[in-house]
C-alpha cells in the first residue's frame, strides 16, 4: 500500500510540475513526517525548486498546494514548516488496499536473470559459524529478489583444486599415510567425514609450522591436483566431493538451497582459463613482466601506470606466477566471463543432489558426462557475489579486468556483497567447552580460526540451539508429543540463528551468543515468531481464522480516526510498508533493514495486543476491526519472516 500510493504521489507531482512550471525533476524525494498526525508523506521538493524558480520554498509550497488537483487515495495536501508539503492519505481506502493484499504485492518482474553466488566454502572440512553468515545473507538476498519478481540462479562455487583441499590431501597421504582405498573406508565408517577433515586440517597446519620444508609438500600436492590425471588429484576429488555433500546437508537444515555448483577443476580442465588468458593478452589487459620482483609473471595493467619511466610497476597484480601456475584471481576472471556469457565456452552439467521438494542441484563436469536437457546457467545480466570483506581487493581486480576487456556494462552490474566476520562472545565460547583465558574473558568477542581448530562447526551450533530450544518447549508444552516438540524446537532454533545473522548490518562484526539469539524478548527471531503465534491464538479463541476475517470488506474508516484510531493506524501504516522495505534491502544489499522492520512490526503488534482487549470487546463492529488489524499484521509478519527464511511454529 505505502509503496503503491507513494508512486502515485510522485507521478502526480511530476505531472503537475511539468504543467505549471515546465520543470522536470530527476528525483522527487518522499519522506515520512516525524509524527503520523502530520500525514503519511512529506515532500521537500520546494527547497530544490527554490533555486530554479527564485522564490521562497514556503511560497512555492503554498502555490502547489493551492493548485494541485485531487489525487485518488489522498485526503489532503498541506504546507508544513519552511516549505514542506505534507500529504494525508485516505485511511479507509488505504486500509482496504492492505486487506486486499494489493498493498504489498511484489515489484513487477524485470528483464534479465540475476546470479547470486554464495556459501562457496572450501570443500576441505566442516562448515563453521562464519560460513553460516555468508549462506544466510546470500539465501535471504535470493529470497528478497524472488519476492520482488526477479529470476535468480543460485550458485555455490566449489574450489576443489585450491590450497585448502591440497592441505587435507597432504594430511591423509603424508601424515596419516593413507591410500585412496583407506580414505574411502574412513568415509564409509562415519556420517561426519567433514569433522574428521576438520581435525586433520588443524594437524596439517601445525605440521607446516614445525618445519618450513614441509610447505614443499603443499606446493607439490597443489601442483598435482591442478594438473589432474594422477593419484593425488583423484584423492582430492574423492575428499572434496564427500565434504561438499556434507555442506549441502548442513545448509539444507537451514532451508538453504542451490541451483548449480561450478567447480574450479572444470574451469582449469575445460580451458576456461586458457581461453580467458588469450582474451586478456589480446586486449593487453595482461603483460609479461621481465624485471623487478614480478619478473617472469603475467601481471595486470593498471590504468594510469602505462609508459612509466620509473621501471617496472611493482604494485601490479600478479595473475600468472613465474612458475606458470594461475592465481585465484585469474581463474575468477575466467569464471566471471562465463557468468556474463562473454567466454565462448560452457561447462558440462550433471545432477548431483536432490532436495525433498524434488529440485535438482547440478554440478559442473566434463563434456563427455554432460546430461541432456539440463537447465541453462550463465549469461546473466547481473551478478551478486556474497564474499567477506577481506576479499574486496580481488573482487575489485576482477571488475577492473572486465572494464579493461571492454565489458564496462557488465562490470557496472557486478556487485561484491561484502560482510564482516563472525566471532564468539566469551560466554558462548565457554558454553561450547573451549578453554578461555582470563584475558579473553574480558574481551567483547573472541575470533575463531579453522587452521587452529578453534571454531564452531555449523552442525554443532545448530544441534546446541535446537537442544536449548527443545528444553524451553518441553517445559511449556508437555502435552505435545516429543516429535512435535522437536519440530517446534527446530523452527525456533533456525529462526533464532537466521535472525541473529541478519539483524546486524553487513559491515558489523558479529559476536554470536546463544542466550541472546534464543531470547523470547528483544530483537530476536523467537520474539517475532511469538508475535505471529500470539495473533494466531486470538483467532483460535475467537472461533475463526485470520483468512476468514480478511474476507470481510467492511468500511474501516470510522475506527481509524481520533487519538485511538490514529494509534492503530500507525500499526496499519507500518504493516503496509513491507514491499518498500524489500525494495530498500535490494537497492542497498542490506537485509538488516528487513530484520529491523520485522522486529518493529512485532513490537507494535504486541503493544496493540496489550492495549486493546480484542476478545472481550462489546462493540461487534469494533471487535471485527481489531480482529482485522491482527489478521493484517499476522499476514505481513509471516510473509516478511518467510523472506528471511524463518517459519513460524504452531505454538511456542
Amino acid at each position: 500500500m505505502y509503496r503503491q500510493l507513494q508512486r502515485h504521489l510522485i507521478q502526480h507531482i511530476r505531472s503537475f510540475l511539468q504543467a505549471k512550471y515546465q520543470l522536470e525533476l530527476d528525483n522527487i524525494v518522499v519522506e515520512q513526517p516525524p509524527k503520523i498526525e502530520f500525514g503519511e508523506f512529506a515532500l521537500p521538493l520546494c527547497f530544490e525548486l527554490a533555486r530554479r524558480l527564485r522564490k521562497a520554498p514556503r511560497k512555492i509550497a503554498e502555490e502547489i498546494v493551492a493548485e494541485l488537483p485531487p489525487l485518488d487515495g489522498f485526503q489532503a495536501f498541506e504546507v508544513a514548516g519552511g516549505g514542506y508539503i505534507n500529504a494525508r492519505i485516505n485511511r479507509g481506502r488505504a486500509a482496504a488496499l492492505v486487506v486486499e493484499a494489493q498493498a504489498d504485492m511484489a515489484s513487477a518482474g524485470q528483464a534479465g536473470k540475476i546470479l547470486v553466488e554464495h556459501t562457496s566454502i572450501n570443500p576441505n572440512k566442516a562448515a563453521h559459524i562464519g560460513h553460516l553468515r555468508n549462506s544466510i545473507l546470500g539465501d535471504t538476498f535470493v529470497r528478497l529478489l524472488r519476492s520482488a519478481g526477479r529470476e535468480v540462479d543460485v550458485q555455490n562455487y566449489i574450489d576443489n583444486t585450491g590450497v585448502q583441499v591440497a592441505d587435507v590431501v597432504a594430511g591423509f597421504v603424508h601424515l596419516e599415510k593413507k591410500s585412496k582405498a583407506e580414505i574411502e573406508k574412513i568415509m564409509a565408517s562415519t556420517s561426519k567425514f567433514d569433522y574428521y577433515c576438520w581435525d586433520l586440517y588443524a594437524k596439517v597446519s601445525q605440521w607446516y609450522g614445525e618445519d618450513k620444508a614441509n610447505l614443499q609438500v603443499r606446493l607439490d600436492t597443489l601442483h598435482a591436483i591442478e594438473h589432474g590425471g594422477n593419484e593425488l588429484a583423484d584423492i582430492a576429488d574423492l575428499i572434496s566431493t564427500a565434504v561438499l555433500l556434507r555442506h549441502l546437508e548442513t545448509m539444507e537444515r537451514l532451508g538453504i538451497e542451490y541451483d548449480f555448483l561450478p567447480r574450479e577443476s572444470e574451469i582449469l580442465h575445460l580451458n576456461f582459463w586458457s581461453t580467458a588468458f588469450e582474451q586478456l593478452k589480446e586486449k593487453k589487459v595482461l603483460y609479461f613482466e621481465t624485471e623487478g620482483k614480478n619478473n617472469g609473471c603475467w601481471v595486470m595493467t593498471r590504468p594510469g601506470s602505462e609508459g612509466s619511466a620509473e621501471g617496472p610497476d611493482e604494485d601490479a597484480k600478479v595473475i600468472v606466477r613465474s612458475n606458470g601456475t594461475v592465481g585465484y584471481v585469474g581463474k575468477d576472471i575466467a569464471y566471471h566471463l562465463w557468468k556474463f556469457g562473454l567466454l565462448g565456452r560452457d561447462f558440462g552439467y550433471k545432477r548431483f543432489y536432490r532436495y525433498p521438494n524434488g529440485q535438482d542441484v547440478w554440478i559442473s563436469t566434463s563434456p563427455e558426462d554432460d546430461e541432456l536437457n539440463h537447465p541453462h546457467f550463465g549469461s546473466v545480466s547481473e551478478i551478486y557475489n556474497v564474499i567477506d570483506a577481506r576479499q574486496s581487493e580481488p573482487q575489485e581486480t576482477v571488475k577492473e579486468a572486465l572494464r579493461l576487456l571492454g565489458a564496462t556494462e557488465q562490470a557496472e552490474h557486478y556487485t561484491h556483497f561484502s560482510y564482516e566476520m563472525v566471532a564468539l562472545t566469551p560466554r558462548c565460547a565457554l558454553e561450547l567447552g573451549y578453554e578461555v583465558s582470563e584475558e579473553d574473558q574480558q574481551k567483547s568477542y573472541i575470533e575463531v580460526s579453522g587452521r587452529k581448530g578453534f571454531g564452531v562447526k555449523a552442525d554443532d551450533l545448530l544441534d546446541k540451539l535446537i537442544l536449548a530450544a527443545k528444553a524451553e518447549v518441553d517445559s511449556r508444552h508437555p502435552e505435545l508429543s516429543d516429535e512435535e516438540r522437536l519440530a517446534i524446537a527446530r523452527q525456533i532454533a533456525i529462526g533464532a540463528l537466521r535472525y541473529f545473522m541478519l539483524k546486524f548490518t553487513k559491515q558489523s562484526v558479529i559476536a554470536f551468543d546463544f542466550r541472546e539469539a534464543l531470547a523470547f524478548e528483544g530483537e530476536t527471531g523467537p520474539y517475532a515468531q511469538y508475535a505471529v503465534v500470539r495473533a494466531t491464538n486470538i483467532f483460535r479463541k475467537a472461533g475463526t481464522t485470520a483468512e476468514e476475517i480478511l474476507k470481510d470488506s467492511a468500511d474501516l474508516s470510522p475506527y481509524l480516526e481520533g487519538e485511538t484510531g490514529t494509534e492503530i493506524w500507525a500499526l496499519w501504516l507500518l504493516a503496509g510498508q513491507a514491499s518498500t522495505l524489500i525494495d530498500q534491502c535490494i537497492a542497498t544489499t542490506e537485509p538488516a533493514y528487513l530484520a529491523k522492520y520485522a522486529f518493529q512490526l512485532a513490537q507494535q503488534f504486541n503493544n496493540f495486543y496489550h492495549r486493546h482487549h480484542i476478545l472481550t470487546e462489546a462493540d461487534e463492529g469494533r471487535k471485527r476491526f481489531l480482529l482485522t488489524t491482527a489478521a493484517v499484521v499476522r499476514r505481513e509478519l509471516i510473509r516478511v519472516l518467510a523472506v528471511m527464511g524463518i517459519t513460524v511454529p504452531p505454538v511456542m
